[in-house]
């Protein structure tokens, strides 16, 4: 229960502080790491260089007696002079005889009684603590023409152990700085590297209280914060577009259904009021009225064209279709309803072309963009379709000769209800839907669509798919 409110109050942190205490704690594990082997590695070398020093009392002393191949004890007592111009501070000399008796013996500030007389027969080198004072002694075999003994050297490591400590202290109070200064500098660090998503969090906040307009500021530094900021931003937008999106087309739509609905509720008021009896205000306000129902029930219906249209999951059972064929096919089927009307029709160029598509969604499109120049033309009572393969893509156009899109509303023929004029629109039947629901089925299946159009002159509506290989 414990560990689990532990790791609660650790997970509330914030990732300021969580960072801050990560770093610092990495950098103390490193640094005491670096420490104990720093001071392992300095200790051993200072050991090893008093040793050597040892050594090199113990080889001249030698040395000196073997030289003077001294006979007897009274010779070994006459080396005391030599004795006393080598030995150092804190060090203590003896020369014992084979049965550890004492023969010479010299101190400097190193009290005798520190160390216990001991004769060996090999070298030795030991080291031992007397209280809180710290010996090194070796031991080594003196042997020459008339005595036979060993030689002992003392030397106190006071200093030794005094430069050790005071670089212990050194390296540890180092140590806590260091890691004070790694938390203030991976506090401020951390503090800069985070200071990009605290822009989102406060950008975040801002568009909670004041509307999603708002942006984060994101610097061109091609960093992983900075592709967040971009991210966070390009997202918004697109939320900001749909929302636009979404307000217009309700409006639109709202305002689409009021009109019919308004209609029809104003002749059926007039029925109700004064035309109960009037067979010709009957007739009359009935067969508005049943043209207002069939408008709203075109209107729906390609509401929800359009909502499959946005639906990726409503994709179709998609096959290789061949262009020219289903052109000339839905061409034939409407020129039936448009008596009046010739279809010129140049396809020879598709006439292998191929293209993935659902069949019926192809129908749709054709249908929505020969009805539309139909719709529109004027006394020139012609459609010209021509096709042509054109960079791995298959082109289709539709011209017509009517009425034609001024410039300024050339942009926005492709928005949800948008109609350039909606009066005359409202006569021909149309919603401002088909175009919309075109460019959604052409791009599902990698297409595009494209309106170049004249005033008075004519439109023109460009198809572009991508080709399959020929069956």
């Amino acid at each position: 229960m414990r560990m689990k409110l532990v790791r609660f109050r650790w997970a509330q942190l914030p990732i300021l502080w969580r960072l801050t205490l990560w770093s610092s704690l990495l950098l103390c594990c490193l640094f005491i790491a670096y420490t104990v082997v720093q001071y392992i590695v300095i200790n051993q070398w200072m050991m090893s260089q008093e040793e050597k020093a040892i050594r090199k009392n113990m080889d001249e002393i030698i040395g000196y007696f073997q030289e003077k191949n001294a006979a007897g004890t009274e010779q070994i007592q006459a080396g005391s002079s030599f004795l006393r111009k080598i030995i150092q501070t804190n060090q203590l000399i003896r020369v014992l005889d084979g049965d550890g008796t004492i023969v010479v013996s010299l101190s400097n500030k190193l009290p005798e009684d520190w160390v216990v007389p001991f004769p060996v027969k090999q070298p030795q080198l030991t080291s031992i603590w007397h209280v809180e004072n710290h010996l090194l002694i070796m031991r080594q075999p003196l042997s020459t023409q008339g005595f036979s003994g060993s030689v002992e050297i003392a030397n106190n490591l006071e200093h030794f152990d005094m430069l050790n400590n005071m670089i212990l202290l050194v390296m540890v109070a180092g140590g806590f700085g260091a890691v004070l200064l790694s938390g203030i500098g991976g506090m401020l660090i951390a503090r800069q590297l985070l200071k990009p998503v605290q822009s989102v969090t406060e950008t975040m906040r801002r568009i909670k209280q004041k509307g999603i307009h708002e942006r984060v500021a994101s610097p061109n530094n091609h960093d992983e914060i900075s592709m967040l900021a971009k991210l966070f931003n390009d997202m918004m937008d697109q939320v900001e577009t749909s929302f636009q999106k979404q307000k217009q087309f309700v409006e639109d739509a709202s305002h689409e259904l009021r009109t019919p609905i308004a209609i029809i509720e104003g002749h059926l008021s007039l029925l109700d009021r004064w035309g109960k009896n009037d067979p010709a205000l009957v007739d009359e306000s009935l067969t508005a009225s049943l043209q207002e129902l069939q408008r709203l029930k075109g209107i729906v219906r390609e509401l929800l064209e359009l909502t499959r249209a946005d639906s990726q999951h409503q994709a179709g059972q998609t096959e290789q279709v061949k262009l020219a064929k289903k052109v000339l096919h839905t061409v034939k089927n409407v020129s039936v309803l448009h008596p009046q009307f010739t279809f010129h029709s140049d396809l020879h160029a598709l006439s292998g072309a191929v293209i993935r598509i659902a069949p019926q969604h192809l129908e749709q499109i054709l249908l929505i963009l020969l009805d539309n120049a139909v719709k529109y033309s004027r006394d020139r009572r012609e459609i010209r379709i021509t096709g042509a393969l054109r960079d791995r893509m298959v082109c289709l156009d539709i011209a017509d000769y009517g009425i034609g899109i001024p410039e300024a509303d050339l942009p926005y023929v492709f928005d949800r209800f948008y109609r350039v004029d909606k009066a005359r629109s409202r006569e021909r039947g149309g919603t401002g839907l088909g175009l919309a629901i075109c460019k959604k089925l052409v791009e599902r299946y990698g297409g595009e669509i494209g309106l170049t159009s004249k005033e008075n002159a004519g439109t023109r509506v460009t198809l572009r798919f991508p080709a399959e290989p020929s069956p």
